[in-house]
């Protein structure tokens, strides 16, 4: 019986140790057929993302239909119209066909790979399957 003990209080930490590595190294993949390491991924607290129109920085979200809104200051929100926003490099971003597309002109428009983009605070952000916002402040 002591024999049993001492090696469950050896083995039962390197067990749970292993089953936590395989689980964060989990991949999930997305429509695109890209997968996402999901390692140095957190789930946006807020949902919201931000972009720059302007010179003015917006904070967007995703209603529960898809559309897209925006605010200046987190409170007070406006459908945006034709429903796209502007990552960090100037490119417009919207959800189309249930995808997320990116375009330099705004006629031009292809998938965005991995469904990840640069926020206009630095930050990566994407979307899974299911349209939650993740973040990668790395």
């Amino acid at each position: 019986m002591k024999r049993i003990s001492i090696l469950t209080a050896i083995f039962l930490p390197a067990l749970i140790v292993a089953t936590t590595t395989v689980q964060a190294k989990y991949k999930m993949p997305n429509h695109a057929g890209y997968s996402m390491d999901m390692t140095d991924w957190t789930k946006s607290s807020t949902g919201t993302w931000p972009g720059v129109k302007d010179g003015v920085t917006y904070w967007y979200k995703l209603d529960n239909k898809g559309g897209l809104w925006w605010s200046t200051d987190g409170k007070k929100w406006a459908m945006v119209k034709d429903g796209t926003w502007a990552d960090k490099d100037g490119k417009w971003l919207k959800i189309h066909d249930k995808k997320l597309v990116w375009s330099k002109d705004g006629k031009t428009w292809t998938e965005v790979p991995e469904w990840k983009w640069e926020g206009a605070d630095g930050k990566w952000y994407k979307f899974d399957n299911s349209w939650t916002v993740w973040v990668n402040s790395k």
